[in-house]
């Protein structure tokens, strides 16, 4: 595989095309026009990617919940094991996240996103077909390394390419992920029973959309490798790369030559501590949401569209809240919102869950925004791409070690108690800190003012 010639996290963003302040399409001195079209062309081949990608990082998680009475019924899970499941994606996200930062270093950014929706497709392929409790949990947890991957890394990738952009772009993968979560939620039980009423179709079909998912990644690859296979064309882009990022490279080198020692930083405590708990919350949700409507005597179709209408107010959402919060001095305050929209939700499912489900579907989709705002809030608590690099990682790889409990303590309790308003207080519970975190991660703060060594 081709290393990537665009800088890797390490390096200072000034030398990606698009931050030295000039469009990807303008000539720098010293570059020639086809060095300026394959900018333009790498820079289009990127938003392609980021936008495939993020379709690609849930539809591991909600396709499956729509179907988890069936992949229980059909592997003879208990909803101890079952509750185990839900928890293996933040575990993976955890686990896994903290390496990406070690490998695009090594490998460039867009390698590893390419490798990890190759991971998430064969994973999502394999999956259903091999038999057993723990071979699902195996394969479960190859698709869900390569979310991890590329979860850690979308901000970053962001942060370089369009470093003037960052509320647009995060709104826009957010919501592409919203739209690929809502997607699998509403169509895999009508997929299912299209497929011959096969549970095993109606998840491994998710594994096409991933394959198409790797192939910007590859021609951004070929495109970055022939550039830098060009010696002449190498030493012109790097001339006018150095020319046009000089001032940019002088202004952030203190910071770059400081290390940051990111658990100094209380801003990174209190957005790790917020990511974990939405997480958790959204977890619970894409995990057993259906399944609390079915018990309540919803249809299991009706259950699934259900999902979907929550996911789905994640697409309009996840493109406006970046773009707000991007303009104002403190973020708190969205998160606030969100939360007392998730309390309200939690309400509904414990007093009327069938009577009011489309209401509940509707504020705990509201809720769930609570992602794209931390993904935001990565871009901007950090002033360079090292420090979004470093800050994405450890937000999300504690985050999602906070959230790893959640889903497990919902299934145990679930099947002690036998019902729903256990799990529920549990999730209302939750909601409080997550508001008091988020208030704080959304202070006027970067991580390089708390966290640089002396």
């Amino acid at each position: 595989m081709a290393r990537e010639e665009a800088p890797t996290v390490e390096t200072r963003t000034a030398m990606s095309p698009t931050e030295h302040g000039t469009a990807a399409t303008t000539n720098t001195p010293g570059t020639t026009p086809g060095a300026g079209r394959t900018r333009a062309w790498a820079t289009r081949l990127v938003v392609v990617g980021i936008v495939l990608s993020a379709l690609n990082l849930r539809p591991a998680i909600t396709s499956l919940g729509a179907l988890l009475e069936e992949v229980r019924d059909g592997l003879g899970m208990s909803g101890s094991v079952a509750g185990v499941l839900t928890s293996v994606p933040p575990l993976c996200f955890a686990v896994f996240g903290i390496t990406a930062p070690r490998l695009a270093r090594r490998f460039g950014p867009a390698a590893v996103v390419c490798a990890g929706m190759a991971a998430i497709t064969a994973g999502l392929l394999i999956r259903p077909y091999l038999g057993n409790t723990a071979g699902f949990l195996a394969a479960s947890a190859l698709a869900l390394m390569g979310i991890a991957l590329s979860n850690v890394l979308m901000p970053v990738i962001v942060k370089r390419w369009f470093p003037d952009r960052v509320g647009s772009m995060t709104g826009l993968y957010s919501m592409a992920l919203a739209l690929g979560t809502s997607l699998a939620a509403a169509v895999t039980v009508p997929l299912t029973d299209a497929l011959g009423g096969s549970w095993q179709s109606g998840l491994a079909v998710w594994a096409a959309l991933a394959g198409a998912a790797v192939l910007p990644w590859l021609l951004l690859l070929r495109v970055r490798g022939g550039d830098a296979g060009s010696a002449r064309a190498g030493r012109q882009e790097r001339a006018g790369a150095q020319q046009a990022g000089a001032a940019a490279q002088q202004a952030g080198a203190a910071a770059q030559q400081a290390p940051l020692r990111i658990t100094r930083s209380r801003t990174a405590w209190a957005l790790a501590v917020f990511f974990g708990l939405q997480a958790t919350a959204a977890y619970i949700t894409m995990g057993w949401m259906p399944q609390i409507f079915r018990d309540a005597g919803v249809p299991a179709g009706t259950a699934g569209v259900l999902l979907a209408v929550t996911m789905v107010m994640g697409v309009p959402l996840a493109f406006v809240i970046p773009r707000v919060a991007t303009r104002l001095p403190h973020q708190g305050p969205i998160a606030l919102v969100l939360g007392v929209c998730g309390l309200a939700g939690y309400a509904g499912l414990y007093f009327a869950p069938a009577a009011g489900a489309w209401a509940w579907a509707l504020l705990l989709g509201v809720s769930n925004c609570a992602f794209p705002l931390a993904l935001t809030m990565v871009g901007m608590r950090a002033r360079s791409g090292p420090g979004v690099a470093q800050l994405s990682a450890f937000a999300q790889s504690t985050g999602y070690l906070i959230s790893i409990p959640g889903p497990l303590l919902v299934g145990v309790l679930y099947q002690q108690s036998g019902g729903w308003g256990l799990p529920i207080a549990l999730m209302t519970g939750l909601m409080l800190p997550q508001m008091a975190v988020g208030f704080l991660a959304g202070r006027n703060r970067t991580v390089e003012d708390e966290a640089t060594a002396r």
